[in-house]
Parts: structure tokens; sequence; C-alpha cells
């Protein structure tokens, strides 16, 4: 009687196992896809922006405070438009250096030409030379032009404004280019730092020929070796989900750059109906890059193929109704990471076993 129940025991114990085991393994199903024909198209995916082809960073030429703004942003401005007004503000020892340097200069000036009055009797009286009276008239223009320019120094740091040589400068910044205005950096009293060949001066505003727009954004490694200049893109704005621009390739680096890991390109697209798309500076944007394109071709899902030593497989079936299924090699072509163009090893309407692993 012992022995019967210890033998029942470890059936029982054996049928809890293999039950466990059965209801724990996954059960597999089969999905049949047809051969279909359509059009793949293999594209390069850029990220990037909508920037003007053109845009100027303005700056000024005379140190002091901005006075005021004759424009805001989003006006329309041309060649020679007036931006904004720079009041000079001379440090206190700029002041009294210049006007230190006029001064000497006129003081010079006064003197040399008192020399020349004495030196004109000499000559009269025929005590002096001709050629003395003309090297102290030389001595007198040189002193004239001195001073001149001692003036125009102390007018330009006191006052803004000076014609030097016929040519006006004055305290008035005007745009150099037709163009919108995109932004200011500076705002009415704030100090200005001139830009000259010893430092980069201070950015006052943006100004930015918006009729001509691009996109610019980078690529990766992996697509850049496709692009060339002159293809297509496609262009789809965030903001404008619902409007695509059409685009050609301007330019592609020849260097490439890190961010976050991974190597990019930086690319060029010039933007070629922007007429009929309100666009704005830095809207964000996707460029799809046409790589190639096929039509009317065989095509199969790309996650129904599997690879051996480099052959493409797929597992077919006769009918729906068949359990009988075969493997077949086939020659794929042009693939956009989703639909895979199939040039040999089926036909039309042929079926596609795909199996599928449920859950537990």
């Amino acid at each position: 009687m012992k022995k019967f129940i210890i033998i029942v025991l470890v059936i029982a114990i054996a049928g809890f196992v293999f039950l466990k085991n059965k209801k724990g393994k996954s059960k597999t199903t089969v999905r049949l896809t047809s051969v279909q024909r359509g059009d793949v198209t293999e594209k390069a995916i850029a990220i990037g922006q909508i920037v003007p082809k053109q845009d100027i960073s303005i700056k000024s030429k005379i140190r002091g405070i901005l006075k005021k703004k004759f424009v805001d942003v989003g006006d329309q401005v041309k060649i020679g438009t007036s931006l904004m007004e720079v009041y000079p503000d001379p440090t206190p020892v700029e002041f009294m250096k210049a006007k230190r340097q006029m001064e000497i200069a006129r003081v010079a000036m006064d003197n040399t030409e008192t020399e020349c009055v004495r030196s004109k009797q000499l000559l009269d009286g025929k005590w002096a030379s001709q050629q003395e009276y003309d090297d102290c008239k030389q001595a007198l223009d040189e002193a004239k032009l001195r001073f001149e320019m001692a003036r125009e120094n102390f007018d330009l740091i006191t006052k803004g404004k000076v014609e030097m040589a016929g040519q006006k400068i004055d305290n008035i910044i005007r745009s150099p280019i037709d163009g919108t205005v995109l932004e200011f950096f500076v705002d009415e009293g704030d100090p200005i730092v001139p830009l000259t060949s010893s430092q980069a001066g201070t950015p006052l505003m943006t100004v930015a020929d918006m009729k001509e727009l691009i996109f610019e954004g980078t690529v990766d490694e992996i697509d850049v070796g496709k692009l060339k200049e002159g293809i297509s893109a496609r262009i789809i704005v965030g903001a404008l989900p619902d409007d695509e621009i059409i685009g050609i390739v301007e330019q592609i680096s020849p260097k490439a750059k890190r961010e976050a890991n991974s190597t990019l390109f930086d690319i060029e697209i010039k933007l070629c109906n922007t007429n009929v798309i309100q666009l704005r500076a830095g809207y964000s944007a996707t460029a799809r890059v046409v790589i190639a394109k096929t039509n009317n071709v065989l095509t199969i899902p790309e996650r129904l193929i599997f690879y051996s030593n480099n052959v493409s497989y797929v597992e077919i079936t006769k009918n729906k109704d068949s359990e009988e299924t075969e493997i077949v090699s086939v020659t794929t072509g042009l693939s956009d990471g989703m639909i895979t163009e199939i040039k040999n090893g089926l036909n039309e309407n042929d079926l596609i076993v795909e199996r599928l692993k449920e859950k537990p």
C-alpha cells in the first residue's frame, strides 16, 4: 500500500510539471502576405531648419549709446533705409585728448600763417627768396590739413557727424541690403561697442532677404555617401505639416561633425516653391532627399525577408489552405526600410508566410 501511494505521488508531480511547461510555451501562428506591385523610394532623412540664405548682422562703426530705433521687427527695408541712431559717448579721456589735439593743431596753423605773412613781406622787400616763401606756404597747407583732421575727429566723437573729402559720415546706421528686420539685440539706451580691425563690435540687429530661403540641416553618415548635389528633396515644416516644399540639394559638407555620439554631415537645400507658403526664419523642418525610386515593381514587407550567407530568403506557401511551405531565395532591389523590391524569385500574388509568436 505504501509503495502504491509513492507511485501515485510521482505520477501526479510529473503531470503537474508537464502541464506547467506546456502552459509556459508560446504558441506560433501563421499570417500570409501576398506579393504586390507598388513603388519603392529610397530616401535620406535630414533634420534642420528654414533659414535665410543671406542674413546680415548690423554693427556700428562709432562708439556710443543707442539713441533711437527707426524700424521694428518684421519691417521691410531697402538699401540705405535708416535703421537706428547711435549717440556718441566718448570717455572723458577721449574727449579731452581730441579737444587738446584740435587746439594744438589750431595754434600750429595760426603760427605758420603768421610766418607766411612775414615771409611774404620779406619777399616783397627782396629780403627773402621765393623758395623760402614757397616752403612756408607748403608748411601752412600741411598745418591747415592737420587742424582739419583734428577738428573732424573731435566732431566725430562728440557729435557723430562729419563730412570728410566730400563723404558724409553720421551716426545713423543704414541697411546694407533689401530685406526684412528679423531681430534686435539691443534696446534704446544700451552702450554700443564699435566694429574695428581689433574688435568684433556689438551686434545690433539682423536683416535678411526672406525671398531666398534655404534648408540647413544634418544627415547621418550612413546616408551621406548616397547623396549628391542637384538631386531633389521634399521638406516638411513642423509648423506647417499639411504643406510640402520642393527643394534641390545645393551643398554637402566634405567634413563630418560629432553630435550626441553620432557622425553627421551638414547639408544645404535650396527651396523652390516658397512663394506659395508663408515661411518664417527658424522653422524646424525635416528634409526627405530622394536617392532612388522604382515604379510598378514587385514588393513585399522588409520584415518577411531573412538572410543566410549573404543570400535573401522568404518562406512561401501554394495557397492559404495548404500547410506545406517552401523556402525560396529571392533577389532584392530597392528598399525604403519598410518595403523592399523583389527582382527575382517571386511572382505577383505569391503568398509569403510570416510566423508570429503569441505571448504565453
